[in-house]
């Protein structure tokens, strides 16, 4: 048996990803899509600017949008949640961080089981923040979170980029510990989204500015990592279609060649719980040793796009010792893939029922 699954957020960029991620899953079942209120009652094959590559999956296409509507909460200040009773206890939320913010809530007090790739919540103190490979003991967390007694659930996995340094910096900071950290990242235009950076603004361009990103990818990084790293960052969108980049430079905690960090790479493995998630691969880390290696184009889709590539392994000058580049997808690995895998653990550890469906 499959579980039904619902997406939010289901005609853009990484909704769409979701669309195609559930598409022959062996867990899950696609049964509701959610978009804006001038789409409701269409078919999402219809009205989906599909925009990823190849056509909308047959029986996404046929699925009727929901819009969002007026939900009687149940406390004082009115949210929005799709027009019909949801029945999937399971959600997927590709929403805009000002929409996610009062629908999650409504929706896991309303015992649903949202996993999240929005912001909103992300540094909330009861919502876990994971990365299966890393911390999938974290998803213990949703059992202080005020909706659990409904069955709800709220897990978010983090910003595309944090999910790559994260990757990356995990089997470091475990084996040699990391005191500080500097990244610049170079970001695709498919992160914006489908009403991003326009192309004549990015073509034969760099834009050194993506409003609020820096801010998230300290505290993220060290929440999924449960460290206390001190972060840099500068970020910057390039004319990359798919594939996020950010060169990174560590000061460890204690010495370490750079034959000894890629070991460390070389040798991390997921714990066991992530191991038995189906999008996750055994292998999470690729390390390249060619001189010009990760590039988007050729490392952006290892492992069907849930993999992190790393290379320039090298010896970095003070204060730094280390430094390195990183390729992810941003829109699988760092995004809709990311919010599938919870899902997926949530399944895992029980925290989703299918039997406590609406």
């Amino acid at each position: 048996m499959t579980v039904p699954v619902a997406v939010l957020g289901a005609t853009g960029v990484v909704g769409q990803r979701l669309v195609q991620l559930l598409d022959g899953h062996p867990g899950f079942r696609l049964a509701e899509v959610v978009a804006s209120g001038r789409r409701a009652g269409q078919r999402y094959g219809e009205v989906v600017p599909w925009s990823i590559g190849g056509d909308p999956p047959r029986d996404a296409a046929g699925l009727v949008l929901k819009g969002p509507g007026e939900l009687q909460p149940r406390s004082e200040t009115p949210m929005t949640r799709p027009e019909a009773p949801m029945r999937s206890p399971i959600v997927l939320s590709a929403l805009p961080s000002g929409a996610a913010a009062a629908t999650e809530i409504e929706l896991a007090r309303a015992g649903h089981v949202v996993c999240t790739n929005a912001s909103a919540h992300r540094m909330r103190p009861d919502t876990p923040l994971i990365v299966p490979e890393i911390n999938p003991g974290a998803i213990e967390g949703v059992a202080a979170q005020p909706w659990r007694e409904q069955g709800g659930a709220l897990v978010a996995n983090p910003n595309c980029v944090v999910v790559a340094l994260a990757m990356a910096c995990a089997p470091i900071e475990r084996t040699f510990g990391i005191e500080a950290a500097t990244a610049v990242t170079l970001q695709a235009i498919s992160g914006a989204g489908l009403g991003g950076v326009g192309g004549m603004a990015v073509a034969g361009n760099v834009i050194p500015a993506i409003e609020g990103e820096e801010e998230k990818i300290g505290p993220e990084l060290n929440k999924v990592l449960g460290a206390g790293i001190e972060v840099s960052v500068a970020v910057n969108r390039v004319p990359v279609l798919d594939g996020h980049t950010a060169h990174v430079f560590l000061k460890l905690g204690s010495r370490a060649s750079p034959g000894d960090i890629v070991r460390a790479l070389e040798d991390f493995r997921p714990p066991a719980p992530a191991r038995a998630l189906p999008p996750l691969p055994t292998r999470p880390l690729v390390v390249r040793t060619e001189p010009d290696r990760p590039q988007p184009r050729l490392d952006a889709d290892a492992a069907s796009g849930m993999a992190v590539s790393i290379g320039r392994i090298r010896a970095a000058p003070p204060p730094h010792d280390i430094a390195f580049v990183v390729v992810a997808h941003n829109g699988i690995r760092g995004a809709a893939g990311a919010c599938l895998a919870n899902a997926e653990l949530c399944m895992a550890r029980q925290v989703a029922r299918p039997q406590s469906a609406h």
